[in-house]
C-alpha cells in the first residue's frame, strides 16, 4: 500500500493552494474524480480533480482564465495548458522531486530516495497510542543544513511528532473517525509550537481508501475539500495534451539561459 505524509503533502493532493507548483503530484491510492473547493475569507475557487494510475489532472479557473495541470508520475513530466489560447508548458520533474516519490514510496527509512539526506533510527515506541519509530533525519538542501528529529507512525508512514533545532515542534494527532459525503474518513489534528511564536492548528480529514487528506481547516479560516467523490478508472484521454496544442517556453528564472522555442 501507498503512504501519503498529511504534514507535508497533503495540501498539493487538493491541488488548489499550490496549483502552479512544480514538481511531482501528490497521486492517490486509488483512481478517482472529485470536485475541489477553497475557500476563506477572501472568497472561493473551484475547480475539478481527475486521478488516474499515476497521472493527475487539475482544472481551475484564475482571475478568469481557465487552466489545467497534467501530471504523469511515470513520465516524470507535467504540462500546464491554457485551453482558451490552446497552449502549453512542459515540466520535467527536478531530482528532488522524483527522491520525494521514492521515499513516499518506500518504507526502508524517512530518507529513502532523498539524495542528500542521512537518517538514523534511534529507537521505537508507542505514540498516542500508536506504534511508532524515531529517527534523527540530517541532510542539507539549497545550501541549508538540515536537522529534525521524527517518530514516524508505523502504519500511516506519516510523522506524529517533529523537532528543530530551534525548538519548533509538530505534533499530529489522531481524533477519530467521520463521515464526510458519504465517506469514513479519520480527522487528525496537527499542532505547531515554537517559541515566542503563537501556536497554530490545522485539522485534517485523511481518507485510508484515496490515501490523502480530502479536507483541511487551516488558520485563519481557509478551507480546502474534495466533493463529489467518484473512485473509478479515468480515461486516458484526460492526461494527455490535446492534439493542436502550441507548446510554449517556461517563464525563465533570472540567471537562466534562454528556454527552448515553441513549437
Amino acid at each position: 500500500m501507498k503512504t501519503r505524509d498529511l504534514l507535508f503533502r497533503g495540501a498539493l493532493a487538493l491541488g488548489l493552494a499550490c496549483f502552479m507548483n512544480s514538481g511531482a503530484a501528490d497521486l492517490a491510492g486509488a483512481e478517482f474524480s472529485a470536485e475541489m473547493l477553497q475557500r476563506g475569507p477572501d472568497g472561493s475557487t473551484t475547480g475539478r480533480m481527475f486521478v488516474g494510475d499515476g497521472r493527475m489532472r487539475v482544472e481551475v479557473s484564475r482571475q478568469g482564465r481557465e487552466l489545467v495541470r497534467i501530471t504523469d508520475e511515470e513520465e516524470g513530466v507535467e504540462w500546464v495548458l491554457f485551453p482558451e489560447e490552446r497552449r502549453f508548458i512542459e515540466h520535467a520533474f527536478s531530482e528532488q522531486a522524483a527522491g520525494a516519490l521514492g521515499a513516499i514510496e518506500s518504507k526502508e527509512t524517512p530518507c529513502s530516495g532523498m539524495p542528500g539526506f542521512e537518517c538514523r533510527k534511534l529507537d521505537e515506541g508507542i505514540v498516542q497510542g500508536r506504534p511508532a519509530t524515531r529517527w534523527e533525519i540530517r541532510g542539507s538542501h539549497q545550501g541549508q543544513t538540515y536537522t529534525s528529529t521524527q517518530w514516524i507512525d508505523t502504519e500511516r508512514g506519516i510523522p506524529l511528532i517533529q523537532e528543530l533545532p530551534n525548538g519548533q515542534r509538530t505534533e499530529l494527532k489522531f481524533i477519530g473517525n467521520e463521515d464526510i459525503d458519504g465517506r469514513d474518513v479519520e480527522k487528525w489534528e496537527m499542532v505547531v509550537t515554537a517559541p515566542n511564536r503563537p501556536e497554530t492548528r490545522t485539522y485534517q480529514w485523511y481518507d485510508p481508501e484515496l490515501e490523502l487528506a480530502i479536507k483541511q481547516e487551516f488558520p485563519g479560516g481557509v478551507v480546502n475539500e474534495l466533493r463529489n467523490i467518484q473512485v473509478g478508472e479515468q480515461p486516458d484521454d484526460l492526461f494527455v495534451v490535446p492534439e493542436g496544442y502550441t507548446r510554449m517556453a517556461p517563464p525563465r528564472r533570472q540567471g537562466e539561459a534562454p528556454g527552448y522555442p515553441s513549437r
